[in-house]
């Protein structure tokens, strides 16, 4: 039974302070994200994880620098890389930024998922990236495989894992080191026992920003 692992990447100052990353920042950890991980390595690093899958932002690996330090196969696959969020990126949210953002957001829930946000890339733009890597899993020959990605892009991953379309991504949340674990069924999407779980994380871990 194939199943698969899915964390987002820990804490950056850029999430601490409140500054847009998407995929056109390429930020590490803070020493908070690195904590993170490390909890989140003290939990699962037993697992017997055939391979790590990440996107191609550093963040993403130094998190679960654990598990590939122990010698794990790793891959980057930027088909999960942070959704772009154009002229926004690497800038401190503003009102207007904001009010954007949460104009687009609450479009892509009513189906209008060719709004993008700052000339960056649409939720439709997305979900074509999101949907290869999603098509290569069960051809895979590893049957526990561990990913890390980002918060939005795994909103849309996870949502169209479980066989929805993407304008439904609305629906979840997600926090910094929050774990995401499915099984694939027989009708090929996923079935999730843990949705966006801090359980490894001390109280004072616990974060998250968009």
């Amino acid at each position: 039974m194939k199943t698969v692992y899915i964390v987002r990447h820990g804490q950056t100052d850029y999430n601490l302070k409140g500054i847009v990353q998407g995929s056109g920042v390429d930020s590490s950890l803070n020493d908070h994200g690195r904590k993170q991980g490390h909890f989140l390595f003290e939990k699962y690093g037993d697992l017997p994880f055939e391979v790590v899958l990440t996107s191609g932002l550093r963040r993403t690996w130094e998190t679960v620098a654990g598990f590939i330090e122990k010698g794990i196969i790793w891959e980057k696959h930027p088909e999960i890389n942070e959704m772009s969020w154009g002229t926004h990126e690497g800038k401190k949210g503003t009102a207007e930024s904001i009010a954007e953002y949460q104009s687009i957001k609450d479009g892509w829930g009513l189906g209008q998922i060719d709004g993008r946000i700052g000339g960056g890339e649409s939720a439709r733009e997305m979900g074509v990236r999101l949907q290869k890597f999603i098509d290569h899993l069960p051809q895979r020959d590893e049957e526990l495989m561990l990913i890390c990605s980002h918060g939005r892009a795994m909103c849309g991953l996870v949502t169209m894992m479980m066989g929805r379309p993407i304008d439904r991504m609305n629906e979840l949340r997600h926090s910094n080191t929050g774990l995401w674990r499915a099984t694939l069924n027989e009708k090929g999407y996923w079935d999730f026992d843990l949705m966006n779980d801090r359980t490894h994380l001390p109280e004072a871990l616990i974060s998250g920003s968009w």
